[in-house]
């Protein structure tokens, strides 16, 4: 994918594993003492720091082992910049025993995050891979509906060949939840979003119940990955149709 040198507002979505216990007590405590560095670093325009899940994260069981790190730049190369050499993340992959970053940049977005819309649509297309992002504050009054839901959609996204990478992780456990995946195209991420199953029934009931007190969604171009996760990069296989970027 070929995307000019100019300053084009970039995602990085960092995740990390910490399998030790020691890393991840360090990584449970970063989720409090990891906020006023990150208020320090130049050129950073919006941040979330994220717990997740068991299993790939689509579950209401906390998972102590994997974290994640949101971070919006206003440009690629500044964030790759601010990445490599800013200490806070040169510590948590220091002690993790594996990370792998996603750098997106925003093809569409709706919606609202901690009262704002942090991602600012550019010139990215949709030829793939894409990457969709979901992120919702639950209603207290719902949150068990909601959860009672999950399993059946995770199974659902486990089992599609399609997605390439899938993950949920949380600001806060149970109540605010962000669902990440990438896709080959928009074609297949469309499919699996529209096509009945639990998702779907999922989605018509978040409508018709209004569990929702927040929510966002964006979809967005893979600029790059670098890292592993469970010992690959997940877009290494990748490969776009003929004619693609």
């Amino acid at each position: 994918m070929s995307i000019g040198r100019v300053a084009i507002q970039t995602v990085s979505l960092s995740f990390f594993r910490f399998p030790s216990a020691y890393g991840r007590l360090w990584a449970f405590a970063q989720m409090g003492l990891a906020r006023r560095p990150m208020k320090r670093i130049r050129d950073l325009q919006f941040w979330k720091l994220f717990g997740s899940g068991t299993g790939e994260g689509f579950t209401p069981v906390p998972n102590t082992e994997v974290y994640a790190i949101l971070a919006v730049w206003p440009s690629f190369d500044i964030a790759k910049s601010r990445l490599e050499d800013e200490g806070l993340f040169n510590r948590y992959r220091n002690k993790c025993a594996e990370h792998w970053t996603v750098f997106l940049q925003t093809s569409s977005v709706r919606g609202r995050w901690s009262d704002a819309n942090p991602f600012e649509p550019g010139t990215a297309t949709d030829d793939g891979p894409i990457a969709a992002l979901t992120r919702a504050t639950i209603k207290p009054s719902v949150a068990l509906q909601f959860w009672k839901r999950v399993p059946a959609i995770s199974t659902v996204i486990g089992s599609d060949s399609s997605v390439l990478f899938k993950i949920g992780v949380g600001e806060v456990p149970w109540f605010h939840q962000v669902t990440f995946s990438i896709w080959p195209d928009l074609t297949s991420m469309s499919h699996f979003a529209r096509k009945d199953g639990p998702h779907a029934r999922a989605i018509k009931a978040v409508r018709a119940g209004d569990w929702f007190s927040e929510e966002l969604y964006a979809r967005f171009a893979v600029r790059e990955a670098v890292g592993s996760w469970q010992g690959k990069n997940p877009l290494a296989a990748f490969k776009p149709e003929e004619g693609g970027p």
